[in-house]
């Protein structure tokens, strides 16, 4: 079993979840170490590539800076090979009673994904109150999830979806949210020329997010 987070909440351990599509699971621990030296110590690999599985195990046995997670996790047997290859926690970008219950089977804290107010409230009535908001920008962005806190204020989210520098930053100042996913310090060109120097440095300027007044 993977060791326990060094926070109560999957929402807590940065303000900037860099989430991983990885084609090579060589590529997993430069870009883990890039990423975590740049002050971003949380990682979703999601599983939609191969080697998906392997760049988690590889990052859980090479990098113990590092807290990865799975994502893109759709099925209880993903879950259940996600545990098993190290990840500390999972997220889905979306749940139905069956992968919930799996996910809270296997003793990991989990992000559910919602992008409706009935799915929020179907979370809540389960115990859940920490869930991903995906696909955030397409559904409804900042202001959707404005909307949200009134009626229910004890949810809180990880936005992710269409996030960026520039918009990132609206997101953290809101209060439901806890942090944001997204991908703009890991360009594609940069993991293809494995320009881990330049990762590091888009991921220093991601971690730094957090740091004005209006940011959390």
């Amino acid at each position: 079993m993977p060791s326990p987070l060094p926070t109560a909440s999957v929402l807590d351990l940065a303000p900037v979840v860099p989430v991983l599509v990885v084609e090579d699971a060589a590529d997993a621990v430069p870009l883990a170490r890039a990423l975590v030296a740049g002050g971003l110590p949380a990682v979703e690999v999601a599983l939609r590539t191969p080697a998906g599985l392997d760049a988690v195990r590889a990052v859980a046995g090479e990098v113990p800076e590092a807290v990865v997670g799975a994502g893109t996790v759709v099925t209880p047997a993903q879950v259940a090979d996600s545990v098993a290859a190290g990840a500390r926690f999972v997220v889905s970008p979306g749940w139905t009673d069956v992968l919930l219950e799996a996910m809270r089977a296997s003793g990991v804290p989990f992000l559910p994904g919602v992008s409706t107010v009935s799915e929020v409230v179907a979370l809540l009535e389960r115990g859940v109150r920490e869930m991903k908001f995906f696909p955030a920008r397409a559904a409804g962005g900042t202001a959707y999830l404005k909307a949200l806190y009134g009626p229910l204020p004890q949810a809180r989210f990880c936005p992710t979806g269409g996030i960026g520098p520039d918009s990132a930053p609206e997101y953290l100042a809101l209060p439901n949210v806890g942090c944001v996913g997204g991908s703009w310090m890991v360009p594609a060109d940069a993991v293809a020329a494995r320009d881990w120097v330049r990762i590091e440095r888009l991921a220093r300027a991601a971690a730094a997010l957090s740091a004005g007044g209006t940011c959390r």
